[in-house]
């Protein structure tokens, strides 16, 4: 029986990694160290869920709060991918 050859661990994307710097608007929910993308995203959800903001129904839909309202320019209610395009902006 041949040896299995093992795949290489599969290697993050440095662009992902580069650590982004959130501006004020966004930092008020995820603070203002840099991070890089994934981190900011996972802070992103750890504030909805902390504050109930998933919607009940549909579960891909984010309902904002005040703070939330500010970072996705004014929508009170986003899908879940336009909220990454619309956190993209608030990050240089």
């Amino acid at each position: 029986m041949p040896a299995k050859t093992k795949k290489p661990a599969r290697k993050p994307n440095a662009a992902f990694m580069k650590p982004m710097t959130p501006d004020a608007t966004l930092a008020a929910v995820v603070g203002d160290k840099g991070m890089p993308r994934t981190e900011v995203t996972k802070k992103l959800w750890a504030y909805i869920k902390k504050n109930g903001l998933q919607d009940q129904k549909n579960k891909r839909m984010i309902n904002a709060d005040d703070k939330l309202k500010a970072v996705f320019g004014g929508k009170k209610q986003v899908s879940m991918f336009e909220m990454t395009k619309l956190v993209s902006k608030h990050l240089s």
